[in-house]
């Protein structure tokens, strides 16, 4: 799945464009930093998913963060529909591919992409390091920060996807945006002011914070491709939009509870929770199938 969905990717113009597009914006962006005396001071808050240091006078990494996490991963808003439409996912399910297999090589393939175009840029940062006013660390946060992120929107793009309506594709987004922007404020900030940098315990949030974030995403684009939802059962896809509701929430106990340290258990509970929540009922292996109840009188009729 991920590799048909790599191939189809790389042949449309959502990735040939920005592709394009990134490169001639990275040009200028040196000739920016190369002809101007901005210096960047120092700042005791530099760590992974630290956003605040994509707003310093640094233009290499506006377009970098711009591109990479903003435009290319919003190409999987498309992804799932494709599957949506005229039931082709039942088609799928038919196959060995579980809705697992199916949202998960989506979200590889969209990632991988992402990814690509920005290890394209790494030519820059090597041009950017020899010839002097690079700060190491703050570099590798940045790509870090382009990395985490780009999953995170990926997640959130394939999961608005799997809903046919463009404004419930937009709502879904935008609730799934406002969600992870509140848990990872609320997480990321009050360990970093706890420790007065961002040391062990807040890449341990972020690292939570993201995973939890992928799978949630995930978890939407799979409650809506189910095939039986049984009468006594909740809507799948209501239940996923409940957790992001209620995640920030979770979060935030945690990290209060934590005294502001590891507020990643919350994340790593609602990332449990997300990962059980929308369990296809399946009888074990070793149940027979029932045997056919056929009546007398269709079987008399088809004999004649």
């Amino acid at each position: 799945m991920a590799v048909k969905e790599l191939r189809q990717g790389l042949r449309r113009g959502f990735f040939i464009i920005p592709f394009m597009v990134i490169h001639l914006f990275a040009i200028a962006a040196l000739y920016m930093e190369f002809y101007t005396d901005a210096e960047l001071g120092t700042n005791p808050y530099t760590g992974v998913m630290q956003m605040g240091l994509f707003f310093e006078n640094s233009p290499f990494w506006w377009v970098a963060g711009a591109i990479c996490i903003s435009l290319m991963p919003m190409g999987g808003i498309v992804l799932m529909g494709q599957e949506m439409d005229e039931g082709n996912y039942e088609l799928l399910q038919m196959t060995e591919l579980s809705r697992w297999q199916v949202v998960l090589g989506k979200f590889i393939s969209i990632w991988s992409i992402t990814l690509l175009t920005f290890s394209s840029l790494i030519p820059y940062l090597i041009v950017r390091y020899f010839v002097g006013g690079m700060e190491v660390w703050r570099n590798i946060a940045l790509a870090l920060t382009v990395v985490f992120a780009s999953a995170i929107v990926s997640a959130g793009a394939i999961g608005a996807s799997s809903f046919k309506n463009p404004f419930a594709k937009t709502g879904i987004f935008c609730l799934f945006m406002l969600s992870c922007s509140v848990s990872g404020y609320t997480v990321l900030a009050a360990s970093a002011l706890q420790s007065g940098s961002c040391g062990i315990f807040y890449h341990l949030n972020v690292i939570g914070l993201t995973i939890c974030y992928i799978v949630l995403g995930l978890v939407i684009a799979r409650s809506r491709i189910r095939l039986v939802v049984h009468q006594y059962e909740v809507q799948p896809s209501w239940m996923m939009i409940c957790l992001l509701v209620f995640t920030p929430i979770v979060v935030g106990m945690s990290t209060l509870m934590t005294g502001g340290w590891m507020g990643f258990i919350g994340c790593v509970a609602m990332t449990i929770v997300a990962r059980f929540a929308d369990i296809s009922p399946k009888a074990p292996k070793w149940v027979k199938m029932p045997e056919l109840n056929i009546p007398e009188e269709s079987k008399s009729q088809d004999v004649i």
